[in-house]
């Protein structure tokens, strides 16, 4: 079951996913769905959760929300108490952002969490309460920036530069990035093997933002795109979440070079 199915990353996870599980999940406003029997109405904000859970009785539930973060806080509420009566299992798709007050080195798997923006905290919150249970009941995947053809981020990039607008970056903040294509095929291995506990799911190099997204405007074929740059600090700034005590197979590891690659792929 995937919550968040008709957004970007769950409805990547539901195509990568429907012809080798019995995969049901939910939207909200994109009423299309409507025609797929194993999509299923859901608002975040006014409808529990439970009865679909008690309804559909999931073995494994993919978190891909967005929303009210008190409304997805509940919500999660909800599937840890669905959890502690069931078999089943949580895949959390979480965020770099869990440690954006470490500004002077990239994260691993088992750092200390520590966050100043409201995002990092309330992703914080979700990842401490499942990090209660039995570590077999749940995977914290932390994601960095995600980027491919049809990403937001790369619609946002097309977008701006043909309205001859600025693009914002970042020149003194370092990440990884990961590629929703790489993504969806690491998920889907995480669940054939029955894995558990966290993992990053980052390229495994690092790249100043704003060499990743004028690569991207190369890809793409920009000319002359307008860059807006801003400072933070005067000192480079990590925002990385490196893969080190959990490596999955090579094949599913990814560098900066190939998720820039997926920028440009028609079929991405």
């Amino acid at each position: 079951m995937i919550l968040g199915a008709s957004g970007f990353l769950g409805n990547v996870l539901y195509k990568e996913l429907q012809a080798y599980f019995d995969v049901h999940g939910t939207y909200s406003t994109k009423t299309h769905f409507r025609k797929n029997k194993k999509f299923h109405a859901w608002d975040l904000e006014k409808e529990p959760l439970a009865p679909l859970l008690k309804n559909l009785k999931p073995n494994i539930v993919v978190s891909a929300l967005r929303g009210s973060f008190q409304a997805q806080i509940h919500a999660h509420q909800e599937i840890i108490d669905f959890l502690t009566r069931s078999d089943g299992k949580l895949i959390f798709l979480s965020s770099a952002n869990v440690f954006d007050a470490f500004t002077n080195y990239p994260s691993y798997e088992f750092d200390k969490t520590l966050s100043d923006s409201v995002y990092g905290r309330f992703k914080i919150k979700i990842e401490n309460a499942l990090l209660r249970l039995p570590s077999e009941k749940y995977v914290i995947a932390r994601l960095p920036m995600v980027f491919g053809a049809n990403s937001p981020r790369v619609q946002e990039i097309k977008q701006l530069a043909g309205l001859h607008e600025a693009i914002e970056v970042f020149p003194n903040v370092v990440i990884n990035a990961a590629s929703h294509q790489k993504l969806s095929q690491q998920i889907h291995f995480i669940i054939n093997q029955g894995k558990h506990g966290i993992f990053h799911l980052g390229s495994k190099d690092l790249v100043h933002h704003h060499e990743l997204i004028e690569d991207i405007c190369k890809q793409l074929k920009i000319e002359s795109p307008i860059f807006k740059r801003a400072y933070s600090s005067n000192e480079d700034r990590f925002l990385a979440v490196l893969p080190k005590d959990r490596l999955l197979p090579q094949n599913l590891q990814t560098t900066i070079a190939e998720i820039v690659g997926h920028c440009a792929l028609k079929n991405c």
